[in-house]
């Protein structure tokens, strides 16, 4: 059920003075910050003046506008009886002290929020996935490791849920930005093609290998979910190190809320429903962005394009005319626009011309065969020699052999790579680099598919030749394969790669 906020919580900022109250919660805000929790009226103009607050204020205005907040349930006044006063001004001036009240805290925290997110600019950052992925790792290893401390559990977890609402946040505003970019119609041509281009290779940076950041955050997450989340978040609760208080049913809140930033990460990387993650949505998002930025673009010129109309054309015409100096410039204006001079068929003749008389009109002659050539462009054909066709023998002959060895190449490395069973990934330990592309390839299909119900997991090349069969022992064991170009470290799995028999194919 939604809670709802007290009608009188922001009205001080929209009442008549509310850059005072403002200044005033923004003075309590800071001396919270240091640790001073409650503040007389000398102390509250101390503050006043370090928020910036330079109008002269006497202090019946103060009191009044103390009053005002007080009687709004942000401030709670309370009597200093600790204090030794050595006059009745001294006791009537500092008797009274004032403290935000939880309703004012939560006011001003409001205020806070709202001016941040006014200043602050939506990102999307390939950073904040590698820090998710880093703290389940984290997460992962404080949960096996028998000596762990339960506060470094709890530190792990609120960073977690931090660069989770970090993720949500940003791309929320980033997306929102993107609309509104979208959107603007009164641009600047220049400037829009300017942030457009920077735009479109931000998006294209963060699409990049997003894939794989999101497949190791989901792994991370479900190594830990098979350690038990729960266990996770008592842990994390113990500590916390939560204050005594008079609320009941505090510890239990607490866990839900943790339970729920964790449904919110599973939603984001691997939902339980098995449906869409939204981190894939984001890939969506930035291609379509990528699209729509272009055609905005394209559209902006369109509409800044002068479109011609026979009117227009025909006016700018005529006034030329007018200044023609000559004659003569008239009569090559004239052809130039209209292109209305003799006829380009003129010479063309019958095929026998003595069937034809001389005084025969045009109306009465025998049509003549006239060609496309002549009607486009005005010219004749002109009948040559035949090109001679090139010998393309011996390319053909090349190509074939490049291919042979090619494909001699490809069987040699499927060889290298076969196994007869099951083996462990380290047993490649050293590879050429040729080959060591194609297992890694084959490796990633496999890892992009998903697991059965024994955690196998099964990838195929695009034209069926090799197949891959990976399973994770879960013994923890690392394996390194080195090339001439590196080493690669990761899980030992299990693999196994067999060839499929593909008829037709020797002979090819």
């Amino acid at each position: 059920m939604m809670r709802r906020v007290p009608p009188e919580m922001f009205q001080f900022a929209v009442a008549s003075k509310a850059e005072l109250y403002t200044a005033i919660l923004h003075g309590f805000g800071e001396a919270n910050e240091r640790l001073e929790t409650a503040l007389g009226i000398d102390e509250v103009r101390a503050r006043l003046r370090s928020v910036g607050w330079l109008e002269a204020l006497d202090d019946e205005e103060l009191a009044a506008a103390l009053g005002q907040l007080e009687r709004w349930g942000l401030l709670d006044v309370i009597q200093n009886h600790g204090e030794n006063y050595r006059t009745a001004a001294d006791y009537e001036r500092r008797n009274l002290q004032y403290s935000l009240t939880k309703q004012g805290e939560a006011a001003y925290a409001g205020v806070q929020h709202a001016l941040s997110v006014l200043a602050s600019t939506g990102a999307l950052q390939t950073a904040v996935l590698d820090a998710i992925a880093d703290r389940l790792d984290e997460l992962y290893v404080l949960l096996t490791t028998p000596d762990s401390q339960d506060r470094r559990i709890f530190s792990t977890v609120q960073e977690l849920e931090g660069h989770l609402e970090a993720l949500r946040n940003n791309t929320k505003q980033f997306n929102a930005e993107l609309q509104r970019l979208l959107r603007g119609e009164g641009a600047d041509l220049t400037t829009f093609h300017e942030v457009k281009s920077a735009t479109v290779a931000y998006l294209q940076e963060f699409v990049t290998n997003l894939d794989q950041r999101c497949h190791a955050i989901a792994t991370a997450g479900g190594r830990i979910e098979q350690h038990g989340v729960e266990a996770m978040h008592h842990r994390a609760l113990a500590g916390a190190e939560l204050p005594p208080t008079s609320e009941d049913g505090a510890e239990e809140q607490w866990l839900a809320h943790r339970r729920a930033r964790w449904d919110g990460l599973r939603a984001w990387f691997w939902p339980a429903d098995g449906s869409t993650p939204r981190a894939e949505q984001l890939h969506t998002v930035a291609r379509r962005a990528i699209v729509t930025l272009l055609q905005v673009l394209d559209r902006i010129v369109e509409s800044r394009r002068r479109s011609s109309s026979a009117a227009a054309d025909f006016r700018t015409l005529a006034r030329w005319f007018s200044v023609a100096p000559s004659d003569e410039d008239l009569h090559r204006l004239w052809s130039a626009a209209f292109g209305l001079g003799s006829a380009r068929h003129a010479h063309l003749a019958h095929p026998d011309p003595e069937l034809v008389a001389p005084s025969t009109p045009w109306a009465q002659a025998p049509p003549v065969e006239v060609s496309a050539l002549l009607r486009r462009s005005g010219r004749t054909e002109r009948f040559t020699r035949t090109g001679k066709v090139r010998d393309v023998a011996e390319l053909k002959q090349q190509r074939a052999e490049r291919a042979r060895a090619e494909r001699a190449q490809l069987e040699q490395t499927w060889s290298a790579l076969a196994t007869d069973g099951p083996v462990r990934l380290s047993r490649f330990a050293e590879l050429d680099h040729t080959v060591f592309e194609h297992l890694l390839d084959l490796l990633g299909r496999a890892l992009a598919a998903p697991a059965d119900e024994h955690g196998r997991r099964v990838g195929t090349t695009a034209d069926g030749r090799a197949e891959v069969l990976l399973r994770d022992p879960d013994d923890g064991l690392r394996a390194e394969l080195c090339t001439q170009h590196g080493r690669l470290t990761g899980p030992d799995y299990l693999v196994e790669v067999w060839l499929a028999d593909i008829p037709g194919e020797a002979a090819g």
